[in-house]
């Protein structure tokens, strides 16, 4: 089973919490070259496709891709490949934000 980790400002030290943009992470991501920013998630399965709407940034490494998805002003990833991690620190980064698990 994978981790889920969400970048979030939530846990800042100053009273109002600051959710993160998609204007943010649109501007963040598209300047990374294995990054694509995509409305809709497809996750194929054995017997059916499934379809999620939303705001997803896919990182795209070793003939995979992996969901960065924005919701409710946290942004959401799985650790299915420790290759992500370093990613996801980087990205909380120069958003100012914390991880947290979850």
């Amino acid at each position: 089973m994978n981790q889920r980790f969400k970048i979030t400002r939530s846990m800042q030290q100053n009273n109002e919490e600051q959710p993160i943009l998609l204007e943010e992470c649109k501007a963040y991501f598209s300047s990374k070259p294995d990054f694509t920013y995509s409305t809709v998630l497809n996750i194929v399965g054995a017997e059916s496709t499934m379809t999620i709407e939303g705001d997803f940034f896919m990182w795209h490494h070793e003939e995979r891709q992996y969901p960065f998805r924005l919701y409710m002003g946290e942004l959401y990833v799985a650790i299915s490949n420790e290759a992500i991690v370093p990613i996801m620190m980087e990205a909380a980064s120069h958003l100012h934000a914390d991880i947290v698990e979850g």
